[in-house]
């Protein structure tokens, strides 16, 4: 094994419990690469759009991700047009890129009730700001922000394809898909 190559890098299998083990490393330590991956979703007009978000949950069996955001975003309405989204994950020490294609279900209302109680307070206030996110204002500061349980939702995302690419001295690329159990097969990087 040459420098720079990770033991985990060199097995399909092994390589697949690494990426969900940095994903859930996201959810729960907040200086993980995979907190803040990007989230690309099309516009009404099919042009692309994305924008960090925060991972809030992995679930390795299931295969989704959740993410939190304001039910009256820009995203929102996009994924209710096209439910379905990219996610990039670059985490710089493993030399690791991570790109997820995921079909989005939006869960609103009693279906997310109880997780909304666990969210902390100051975190609440990105829930509900008037006027809506992305709407104009005149001036920077021309909003108010308050914890509406109404505007709090979650976007579960049920992960089709993982596309690995580990940048190390010896390039490796693999590809999972949900449609064959997750086994994994090598790509010419």
């Amino acid at each position: 094994m040459k420098a720079g190559t990770h033991p985990w890098a060199l097995d399909l299998s092994q390589l697949y419990t690494e990426i969900w083990a940095r994903l859930m490393r996201g959810v729960h330590d907040r200086h993980a690469p995979a907190r803040h991956p990007t989230l690309a979703t099309v516009s009404k007009d099919g042009r692309p759009q994305a924008r960090t978000v925060v991972l809030r949950a992995a679930n390795k069996m299931a295969g989704t991700l959740d993410i939190h955001t304001d039910l009256h975003s820009a995203k929102v309405k996009e994924l209710r047009v096209t439910p379905f989204a990219a996610l990039h994950v670059w985490d710089a020490s493993a030399h690791l890129q991570l790109r997820l294609e995921a079909h989005v279900t939006l869960l609103t209302g009693p279906d997310v009730a109880a997780i909304w109680e666990s969210v902390p307070a100051a975190s609440r206030l990105s829930y509900g700001s008037d006027p809506a996110p992305g709407q104009p204002i005149a001036k920077a500061l021309d909003y108010t922000k308050g914890a509406d349980q109404a505007s709090f939702a979650i976007l579960r995302l049920a992960v089709e394809t993982v596309d690995a690419l580990n940048l190390g001295q010896q390039h490796r690329r693999a590809r999972f898909n949900r449609d064959d159990n997750w086994a994994g097969m090598w790509l010419a990087p």
